[in-house]
């Protein structure tokens, strides 16, 4: 199929009434390809605390954490019918598998940005141009993202005066004040009822949301006047971990989802808006994998008559004929009731952080 411009992409949307926005890690990459890739996390990653799950990843031939998560899970499931009574080996192999998401996360927080101002401002000022698409202007929708990182976060929080006039973006991610706490270093999740109007959602959790068991918590920088990273590190030093969903396969993830308030009130927002119509949804840096198929399967059963996926480089590749066919996957799952269009654009021509 053709792949058009970004620009060609916003412009032939044009005529639908809301423009929503769903995130992948490519998002990061595409800012910091030296960080916020798998292969990057892995070679930085401590795995002193187990050893062996090292060589998970080289009999599966990949540095993909979630790879090696479901790989251990679905071994742990079927590991008793081959040695009945070996209850150590399952219990070990899911004891490896918590000890991955907690790698994972100490990792991601140990090699993110410091501080905004590792990012250029220049970089900050192009990503809300290209957010503003979604979150300002009769088209205003929503952005769903599935990173767990702070960068969309520090977007949306970034001032851009010195480059132009200011790009002003709708930033309700449904969290206020504490209502017993007023004036806490922390604002907590308003909850379902307050979140309807939320137009920004991480589907599965980030560095600065923590769960406090009664609450669910965010982190800020000017609440408190610590870094957030260095508020994530000290969590962490404690045992405290931030909502975040490392399972390994879709159905595991969507479990997740659906036993955390927040998280769940995510998914059906997302939900509810590919179930609209005269919406329509892009995809950025998300390679359409099964592993989030309890996302992507959504758009398949909704109604929203157009998604415009981005393509990174050569159409022809293995990699992007793989996304293609996902892509086209999607549009037949739909009755015929609601035909979904599936469109292409070059994604470098968004020029998210810049050209």
């Amino acid at each position: 199929m053709p792949v058009i411009s970004f620009a060609d992409a916003i412009a032939d949307s044009a005529h639908f009434s809301k423009r929503h926005l769903l995130l992948g890690n490519g998002f990061s990459i595409a800012c910091r390809a030296d960080i916020f890739h798998y292969g990057s996390l892995f070679a930085q990653a401590d795995f002193s605390a187990a050893p062996e799950v090292v060589a998970v990843f080289e009999a599966l031939e990949t540095q993909d954490f979630e790879a090696a998560i479901r790989a251990l899970e679905s071994a742990s499931t079927i590991l008793p019918s081959y040695l009945p009574g070996d209850g150590d080996t399952v219990a070990k192999m899911l004891g490896h598998v918590e000890t991955l998401k907690e790698i994972l996360v100490q990792t991601i927080a140990g090699n993110h940005p410091h501080i905004p101002s590792d990012i250029p401002d220049k970089k900050f000022w192009a990503c809300r141009q290209f957010l503003a698409h979604f979150l300002a202007g009769d088209k205003s929708g929503c952005i769903f993202t599935l990173n767990y990182d702070l960068l969309l976060y520090w977007t949306l929080m970034h001032e851009d005066m010195p480059f132009g006039e200011p790009v002003a973006l709708s930033t309700n991610d449904g969290f206020g004040n504490d209502e017993d706490a007023p004036d806490a270093d922390y604002v907590v999740w308003q909850g379902e009822t307050n979140a309807h109007s939320a137009c920004v959602m991480f589907l599965h959790g980030a560095l600065h949301l923590f769960d406090s068991g009664k609450d669910l918590l965010k982190y800020t920088w000017v609440r408190k006047g610590v870094l957030l990273l260095d508020q994530a590190r000290d969590a962490l030093a404690n045992n405290s971990y931030p909502l975040f969903v490392a399972e390994g396969t879709s159905a595991q993830k969507k479990a997740k989802i659906r036993h955390n308030a927040y998280l769940y009130q995510g998914f059906k927002q997302f939900t509810a808006n590919v179930l609209q119509g005269k919406h329509c949804m892009f995809i950025f840096g998300h390679s359409l994998a099964e592993n989030d198929d309890h996302i992507l399967n959504r758009i398949g059963r909704g109604r929203c008559s157009r998604i415009y996926v981005g393509i990174f480089g050569d159409p022809e590749s293995d990699w992007n004929q793989r996304i293609m066919a996902r892509a086209q996957g999607l549009a037949d799952l739909r009755h015929e009731r609601w035909p979904l269009d599936v469109a292409f654009y070059d994604a470098a021509s968004a020029n998210v952080w810049g050209p």
